[in-house]
């Protein structure tokens, strides 16, 4: 039989809709100014903001296992139930757009430290492993095992002028890892054996900084081949850099009034004061905005800047131990390794955080985002280490 809707204004005098076709709706619920309706076909789902014109929004590749048999709206939160009682997904439906969050498969359980995207694809790397200490995902769901160029402790991954870039802390001479294409990875030799942790890529220059070292805990690189030494601010652990605003900012979990320094080239650095002395973990921009998450403090586990010199502190959602925090379509995303249902917080604006529920209580230690989906992997689990979030704007 086709597929249809009905509609009424009192409840006694029904209009028919014409609905997307060929498919089974089988439950419709209402929340937020939108109805939504799902199928009992896998993933399939459709809105209207009046009941009367529908928008099929997306097929999201769920098992059937996933069907919408039941849709219902609490608490801003859409939650759909599937065939077995095990198979519940949410969606989210904020500013303007809805978002999907399921586990994914990771290749394999490895402790994953990071993840990034380039040239149509996303790669994440791990610190252990033999032999597959890469994964790459042309859409976040799923993943295929790459070898690295040696098992390092890779701690992060950035993509830059075409080349994906990865630095380790562990190894000797060999700190460091480029490929063209995310699958094949060649060594290039590290400007010093430190613990390098982060690495970002702006204003045409790689730029990678470390926890341990004498005068060096920064190095540089124009091509992510030839990495030169530069001297840190301070000899700080430096856990992350961002680029922003035509400037460089790192954040580190040591030092007195001075977690933060900031570089015009990579080269020259100046430390600045840090809104508190927390433990920061972790530093992006987005929006005009430089957002800096922690793994200590109370109520204060998350600094802003617009200028990445003039730093406040702001309210976290909870105090978890952020790691990781991201931006994209508008909205500022971070993840932790501990809580009980409150493993990622959202922002608009870098000021105001809510809590959200992670696909799974994992140790999230990474998050990114690319062309309508976040994506996060955690360095324990089993074969579960990845979790995505889909956006649709309606």
């Amino acid at each position: 039989s086709s597929a249809r809707i009905d509609t009424s204004p009192d409840g006694i005098n029904w209009t028919t809709q014409t609905p997307p076709p060929n498919k089974e709706w089988v439950s419709i619920t209402y929340g937020n100014s939108l109805f939504v309706a799902t199928s009992a076909a896998a993933g399939d789902m459709m809105t209207s903001p009046d009941g009367i014109n529908w928008v099929e929004q997306f097929d999201t590749g769920l098992t059937n296992t996933y069907a919408g048999l039941s849709t219902q709206y609490v608490n801003d939160l859409f939650i759909t139930l599937g065939q077995t009682p095990s198979s519940l997904y949410t969606l989210n439906y904020r500013y303007n757009s809805i978002d999907i969050s399921q586990p994914s498969v990771s290749t394999a359980d490895n402790t994953w430290q990071n993840v990034t995207y380039g040239s149509g694809l996303f790669v994440a790397v791990s610190s252990t492993g033999i032999g597959n200490r890469v994964m790459t995902s042309p859409d976040g769901i799923t993943w295929t095992s790459r070898t690295p160029a040696a098992d390092n402790g890779w701690q992060t991954v950035t993509f830059g002028n075409n080349l994906f870039v990865a630095v380790s802390n562990t190894g000797t001479s060999n700190r460091v890892m480029t490929s063209s294409d995310g699958v094949t990875w060649a060594i290039q030799t590290s400007a010093a054996d430190n613990g390098w942790r982060s690495v970002t890529f702006g204003n045409n220059l790689f730029v990678a900084v470390s926890v341990s070292g004498t005068g060096n805990r920064v190095m540089t690189s124009s091509d992510g081949v030839t990495w030169a030494i530069q001297t840190s601010a301070a000899d700080n652990s430096w856990r992350s850099v961002t680029f922003g605003n035509n400037l460089f900012v790192a954040v580190s979990n040591t030092g007195t009034s001075n977690r933060v320094m900031t570089s015009s080239d990579g080269v020259t650095w100046v430390s600045q004061t840090s809104a508190s002395d927390n433990n920061w973990r972790s530093v992006t921009f987005g929006n005009g905005l430089f957002v800096a998450v922690s793994d200590s403090g109370t109520g204060n586990r998350v600094m802003t800047s617009s200028n990445g010199i003039n730093w406040t502190s702001q309210t976290s959602a909870v105090d978890n131990d952020w790691l990781n925090v991201t931006y994209g379509n508008g909205l500022f995303v971070a993840v932790s390794n501990n809580g009980t249902g409150n493993r990622v917080m959202i922002s608009p604006n870098g000021i105001n955080w809510t809590s959200q529920t992670a696909a799974i209580d994992l140790s999230w230690v990474s998050i990114m985002y690319n062309n309508g989906m976040f994506v996060a992997v955690s360095s324990d689990g089993s074969g579960n280490r990845v979790m995505t979030s889909q956006i649709w704007d309606n």
